[in-house]
């Protein structure tokens, strides 16, 4: 029976997750397995893995093979890495110390990585933010002095409308005057 570690797919259509699972090669790969030794969250950034690596080890150790993927997230995880220390330890070519050394300074590497790539990700999402906040404003402000011409030119339109306005009724009132001043030069002439 050939055993393999694989994915199993869960979650919905678009937004899929994953079980690790170590499973008889011939079962269905969302159906029957031997053992669940973790999971694998593609959806978030960076993905979330939960493996529990003394299993894995164990399931390399006793000849399971994994997937391709499978081999990604175990190499991504350290597990090959220790499973490749053993061997040497096996051998005589290094001490168990040494192994645990070398592991502890390439778990130490790994998450300064993932923590370098966390704050990345963080700090590029704020400068977006902020991008977007100062493209806002400039088109708040951009609106508000366009708001600002226009009111300025219906204020000026409308002091000229009442300085037509006052000029024609002025003109009229010397026009009524000049023709009152007409009416009485006349009445005046016939009283002479």
């Amino acid at each position: 029976m050939a055993v393999k570690i694989r994915l199993q797919r869960h979650g919905k259509k678009n937004f899929a997750f994953f079980h690790i699972v170590v499973a008889d090669s011939r079962a269905p790969r969302d159906g029957r397995f031997i053992e669940q030794i973790g999971s694998y969250n593609p959806n978030t950034n960076p993905a979330t893995i939960v493996l529990n690596s003394e299993k894995a080890l164990a399931w390399l150790n006793v000849g399971a093979q994994p997937t391709l993927v499978a081999r990604r997230i175990l190499s991504y995880e350290g597990v090959l890495l220790r499973k490749h220390l053993q061997g040497g330890v096996a051998k005589g070519a290094i001490t168990q110390e040494q192994a645990d050394q070398k592991f502890d300074a390439w778990k130490a590497q790994r998450d300064a990585k993932i923590n370098a790539k966390k704050e990345g990700i963080s700090k590029a999402a704020q400068a977006a933010e902020k991008a977007a906040f100062e493209a806002e404003a400039k088109v708040n402000q951009e609106k508000a002095e366009a708001l600002a011409k226009k009111k300025a030119e219906a204020e000026e339109a409308a002091r000229a409308a009442a300085e037509a306005a006052a000029a024609e009724k002025a003109a009229k009132e010397a026009e009524a005057a000049a023709a009152q001043a007409a009416a009485e030069a006349p009445a005046e002439n016939t009283e002479a």
